[in-house]
């Protein structure tokens, strides 16, 4: 993907040297997200644990945090080069994301209000709990902002076998959409329902909720289309493919449990995104509405 013209977002905010992690630490900080937008359920709760002791990470740690910093102010160590290109690549993604939905919120008379995107090192604290590496990136509805550990990009490519800055920038956009979601009501909705609901039928609404976030990141590939490279689409494939839930299911307890998907299949995740590339539209991505997914 072609960013070097870009200068990068200023909605960026460090977390970087925290050490021991946020407020709240481990599981037990992560369970306001069950009810703030990710909507893990039961089996998403299991399969997290599985995950995180899968990477080498203890999901039940604690500790305190230290004040955030800037971008490009570290506590206590030096920032690298890997890391400062890193930090630039998510800057640089972050104004794609902002210049493209503000053009599609002015087109209905209409400001975008930006999300802040927050760098983390394996721990952080967000405003719905504890941030962990083991969660993956993530968007907490309670702050409008995303949380992100860049080491997440090595875990898409060593681990799950999804490569490419391409791929990296999908999630991003991916978590974009999920503050979309939250500034236009949508995600107050699902949460609504999903509080009368039973774990099933939560389950069941995060999925179309999840998917409607990847068509996002669809819509947001096709209107940088100019900027894509050969097999970014691939790439991004490969990510929505490698991250679905029968995928991570699969290799973590060896068995498919479709009532627990919270994400949407690597089938589905894939043909979403693709719905959003292909038609560039807003309309094109009502998963609520679509009597098959």
């Amino acid at each position: 993907m072609r960013l070097d013209d870009l200068r990068g977002s200023s909605n960026i905010e460090n977390q970087r040297g925290m050490g021991g992690g946020g407020g709240g630490g481990g599981l037990g900080g992560l369970l306001p997200l069950l009810f703030m937008g990710r909507g893990l359920g039961l089996g998403g709760v299991i399969l997290l644990v599985i995950l995180a002791f899968a990477f080498g990470i203890n999901p039940f740690g604690g500790g305190s945090g230290t004040p955030r910093q800037p971008v490009g102010q570290q506590v206590g160590q030096q920032t690298s080069p890997e890391t400062a290109a890193a930090d630039q690549f998510v800057a640089r993604v972050l104004e794609t994301t902002e210049t493209t939905w503000s053009k599609i919120f002015a087109a209905e008379g209409q400001d975008y209000p930006e999300p802040t995107l927050v760098l983390y090192d394996g721990f952080g604290q967000s405003g719905c709990g504890a941030a962990q590496a083991a969660t993956g990136p993530f968007y907490c509805p309670a702050d409008r902002k995303v949380y992100l550990d860049t080491s997440f990009f090595d875990e898409l490519s060593r681990r799950f076998g999804a490569p490419g800055d391409f791929a990296a920038a999908y999630v991003i956009a991916h978590e974009v959409g999920h503050h979309i979601q939250t500034v236009t009501g949508v995600a107050d909705q699902v949460r609504s329902a999903q509080a009368k609901a039973g774990e099933r039928e939560a389950n069941a609404l995060q999925v179309r909720m999840e998917l409607q976030a990847d068509c996002y990141a669809g819509l947001w590939g096709r209107d940088n289309a100019q900027r894509l490279e050969p097999g970014d689409i691939e790439e991004a494939m490969r990510a929505a493919e490698s991250i679905g839930d029968d995928t991570l299911q699969r290799q973590s307890q060896g068995r498919v449990v479709p009532d627990s998907f919270t994400h949407g299949s690597s089938e589905q995740r894939m043909r979403w995104f693709m719905a959003g590339y292909q038609q560039g539209s807003v309309a094109a991505c009502d998963t609520f509405n679509a009597r098959t997914l």
